[in-house]
C-alpha cells in the first residue's frame, strides 16, 4: 500500500485576533499564501507537480472565502496546474485536510499536495458564515444547542474540576510556550509575516502572556455564567445530563483558546513524489479517524476519536510517545488526561492555544507541526494529535517518525 509521508511544513505566528493586533491589516488569503511561498522556497518545489492544495477555515466568508487555497496559490506565484479546496470541520479543519491529503495519497490518486488552513479571526468574525446549528431550532434542540464556553464549564462540572485546575493549567501552559519560544523550539517551522516591501509586520506569536500566575486569573470573572444562566443554556445542559445539579463557571479569557489570526501547511507526498523532488520524509501519516460525541457536552470528542483510532491501528496508549490536544478550553485537556491516565509531561508538552491562540480553520495543522518538531528534538518516534469539535466532533491522527 502506498505510504503518506510528511516532508515539511510552516505557519505563520498567530496574531492577536483584534483590530489592534498586528495580521489585521493582512487578508486571510495573503497568509495562506506566506505558508505556500515558503514551502515552495523552502523545497525547491515544482509546483506543476502539486497534485491539490487542500486548506481548512471555518469561516470562508468575505475575504476568506471563494476556495482560498487557490486564490492562496494565484497570489503565491504557483502554477495554474495547481487545484485548491476549501473544507470545514470547526476546529479539527486543518488536521482533516491533512487527513484528506493523505488519504489521496494513500488511495495513489495524488503523489504530492499541501494541506493546511487559515483563518483571520481579527477580520472574519467567529460565527460570520451562519449555519443551522446556531439558528434553527430543528437542529439546535436535537443538538442540545450552547455556546462551548458553557459546555466547557459542564465538562469541568461533571468530572470534577475546579477553578483552581483550570487556572493551574492555563498557567502552565503559558509557562511552557514561553519557554519554548525562550528556547527556539518553534524556530525552524514559524516563517515571519512580512510586508510588501520586505519589512517583518510579525516574526512570534503576539497572544502569549507567559508572565501569567494564579493571582492574575483569580481576578477574571467567568466568561460564560451569563449565558449559560441568563441565557438558559444551563438548563440545555442539565437536561441533557441530570445528574448535574447546577454548572460550576470556571472558564475565562485566561483559561480558554485566545482568539488570533494566522495559517499553516503541511508538504505531503508518497515515496515516488517525495522523490521525484528530491525531497526527504520526515514522518508519516500512521492513522486517522474522526467521530462524534455527545453533543451536549461537546467538546469530549477527543477521548471518543481516541478509542476508536488506537482500535483500528491495533495501537496501545503506551505507544505513543508525546500527545498534543488543541487546548480549546482547559478543562478539555484536563478530561483526556484523566480519561486515559496520561501524564502532564507528555501532553502539549510546548503549551497550546491557552497561551498561543487558536486560529479555527488552521490549528489543527499548527499542533501537527508542533508535535513533529518536538519528536525531533527529543529523538521519539510517535505521536497522536487530536482537537475537540463544535455540536461534538472529534478527529485525531497518529505520525510516526521515518
Amino acid at each position: 500500500m502506498t505510504e503518506a509521508f510528511i516532508y515539511d511544513h510552516v505557519r505563520t505566528p498567530r496574531g492577536r485576533g483584534k483590530k489592534d493586533g498586528s495580521l489585521h491589516e493582512v487578508p486571510s488569503v495573503r497568509l495562506a499564501a506566506k505558508t505556500l511561498e515558503a514551502l515552495r522556497d523552502r523545497n525547491g518545489l515544482d509546483t506543476t507537480k502539486v497534485d491539490d492544495i487542500i486548506m481548512g477555515c471555518v469561516d470562508p466568508v468575505m475575504d476568506a472565502g471563494a476556495v482560498i487555497p487557490k486564490a492562496a496559490a494565484f497570489e503565491a506565484g504557483y502554477s495554474f496546474r495547481a487545484p485548491g479546496m476549501q473544507i470545514s470541520r470547526f476546529c479539527a479543519s486543518a488536521l482533516d485536510a491533512v487527513n484528506l491529503a493523505a488519504g489521496k495519497i494513500i488511495a495513489g490518486s495524488d503523489d504530492i499536495v499541501i494541506a493546511g488552513g487559515v483563518e483571520s479571526m481579527s477580520r472574519v468574525g467567529m460565527g460570520m458564515s451562519g449555519g443551522s446549528w446556531y439558528m434553527d431550532p430543528s437542529v439546535n434542540f436535537p443538538a442540545y444547542f450552547m455556546p462551548q464556553g458553557v459546555s466547557a464549564d459542564l465538562i469541568a462540572t461533571k468530572y470534577g474540576f475546579t477553578r483552581d485546575d483550570v487556572d493551574a493549567y492555563a498557567v502552565e501552559s503559558q509557562k511552557r510556550a514561553g519557554h519554548a519560544w525562550k528556547n527556539g523550539y518553534f524556530s525552524r517551522s514559524v516563517i515571519p509575516v512580512k510586508d510588501q516591501n520586505g519589512l517583518t509586520i510579525l516574526d512570534r506569536d503576539e497572544h502569549m502572556r507567559p508572565e501569567t500566575d494564579m493571582q492574575a486569573l483569580a481576578s477574571l470573572n467567568p466568561s460564560f455564567q451569563m449565558p449559560g444562566e441568563m441565557g438558559g443554556f444551563e438548563a440545555v445542559g442539565i437536561q441533557a445530563h441530570p445528574e448535574v445539579e447546577r454548572i460550576n463557571y470556571v472558564h475565562h479569557a485566561g483559561n480558554s483558546s485566545g482568539i488570533v489570526d494566522g495559517a499553516a501547511a503541511v508538504l505531503l507526498g508518497s515515496r515516488a513524489g517525495g522523490e521525484s523532488m528530491n525531497l526527504k520524509p520526515r514522518a508519516r501519516i500512521r492513522a486517522f479517524a474522526n467521530i462524534g460525541s455527545e453533543p451536549a457536552l461537546m467538546l469530549t470528542g477527543p477521548v471518543d476519536v481516541t478509542e476508536k483510532l488506537l482500535k483500528r491501528s491495533g495501537m496501545q496508549l503506551s505507544d505513543i510517545d508525546l500527545f498534543e490536544l488543541n487546548e480549546a478550553f482547559a478543562a478539555v485537556v484536563l478530561r483526556y488526561m484523566q480519561a486515559f491516565g496520561i501524564s502532564h509531561d507528555r501532553i502539549n508538552v510546548n503549551g497550546g492555544a491557552i497561551a498561543m491562540g487558536h486560529p479555527l480553520g488552521a490549528t489543527g495543522a499548527m499542533i501537527l507541526g508542533t508535535v513533529l518538531d518536538e519528536l525531533e528534538r527529543r529523538d521519539l518516534n510517535t505521536a497522536l494529535v487530536t482537537l475537540c469539535i463544535g455540536a461534538g466532533m472529534g478527529t485525531a491522527t497518529i505520525i510516526e517518525r521515518v
